[in-house]
């Protein structure tokens, strides 16, 4: 009994007049919801090209005081 009503269920959902019913009920839900993540998505996106300045800005620290040990020894007060 459960495969057969399985399979008229996929049956049904596989009809083409099926389908297009169900798209033109969910078009206002999926327009709802792409519409209000928008701005989170944005807010995703400028975080992470922040976080990337931010990781690039500290590689470029660190290879300057890396190539210039005597900023490096004076920081430290390390006596050569």
């Amino acid at each position: 009994m459960k495969d057969t009503l399985a399979q008229q269920c996929v049956s049904l959902l596989k009809r083409d007049d099926v389908k297009c019913q169900l798209k033109t009920l969910f078009a206002p839900v999926s327009d709802y919801v792409s519409t209000e993540i928008y701005p989170y998505i944005y807010l995703i996106f400028a975080l992470i090209f922040l976080i990337f300045i931010i990781v690039l800005a500290i590689l470029v620290i660190l290879v300057f005081i890396l190539r210039n040990k005597q900023i490096l020894l004076k920081i430290y007060e390390v006596n050569p």
